[in-house]
């Protein structure tokens, strides 16, 4: 039997005040509709989910939350450039 696990992305969410939020998801779909009923992360509940701006497919769990550390340290007009690579 094969098993089909979907593959770990991290995303950008842009929210209802301007600011953005990075993550990881293995069901982005999901997580977006989370955001948007307000089951999300703290940070998107408190500022308001917006809209999903960019997301990037990785090749496993732990390479999905290093590339979701090193898209925070960026500055904002870099993270969306770093998606578009």
């Amino acid at each position: 039997m094969i098993v089909c696990e979907k593959q770990w992305e991290v995303y950008l969410v842009e929210c209802l005040d301007g600011s953005m939020y990075t993550g990881v998801s293995n069901d982005v779909d999901l997580r977006m509709r989370n955001h948007a009923s307000g089951r999300g992360s703290k940070y998107v509940r408190a500022k308001g989910f917006s809209k999903l701006l960019a997301r990037k497919k990785c090749l496993n769990k732990s390479s999905a939350c290093k590339a979701e550390y090193y898209v925070k340290q960026l500055p904002r007009d870099e993270k969306i450039k770093w998606f578009r690579n």
